[in-house]
């Protein structure tokens, strides 16, 4: 972990020292996430549930083309889970909710003015999940790993104003999961849709 944090915080310096032009901002906007397992029952009884994301952001600029765009992002993932008609459980609908301070240091490449292809690895660090079946809400951050490693792919436009717009999909790449068998896995994926504006 202090590894990770290291080459997070090695990156982020080298960027200052480097960049041509640097700017600062703040982006919130939509999750569409869900939990994806090797259990296939697991995975036909989950459908996706919508959250949320909120942050900031920084962008280091090396060149017309090339950026570096790291953030720190409170985002919100989990799925909803059906139990279905036979479930011993008296409420069938469930949700489980996992909260992160989530980290991605995203390449940007800019294919024209203003909008680019991005790429990137995040790291997040579980801040509190929950199972809510009903009307009742358990803490099950227990049964969840700390920290949660992902790819994440997108693309943005970026108007001369400082308004920028992002749609990103993030590929769960690490077991979430402390309540599987060994050689098992659940893993997050999130399509997030953001709004945003640069100050500098």
């Amino acid at each position: 972990m202090k590894r990770i944090l290291f080459i997070f915080i090695a990156v982020f310096m080298f960027s200052f020292a480097n960049a041509q032009d640097i700017s600062f901002g703040l982006k919130a906007g939509l999750n569409l996430t869900n939990m994806h397992s090797s259990n296939s029952d697991f995975n036909n009884a989950v459908s996706g549930r919508t959250a949320f994301h909120v942050g900031a952001v920084a962008e280091f600029a090396f060149s017309d083309q090339f950026s570096l765009q790291p953030e720190v992002l409170y985002t919100s993932l989990g799925s909803d889970i059906d139990y279905g008609s036979e479930s011993r459980v008296s409420d069938t609908q469930k949700s489980i909710i996992g909260n992160y301070l989530a980290i991605p240091v995203m390449v940007k490449y800019y294919v024209a003015d203003g909008f680019s292809l991005e790429a990137g690895p995040q790291i997040g660090f579980l801040l509190s999940a929950k199972a809510k079946t009903g009307s009742q809400e358990l803490d099950a951050k227990d049964a969840f790993e700390s920290t949660d490693f992902s790819a994440v792919f997108g693309a943005g436009y970026k108007m001369e104003n400082g308004l920028f717009f992002n749609a990103r999909y993030g590929l769960g790449l690490s077991n979430i999961s402390k309540e599987v068998s060994d050689g098992d896995w659940v893993k997050n994926n999130v399509f997030q849709f953001s709004v945003g504006f640069m100050f500098n």
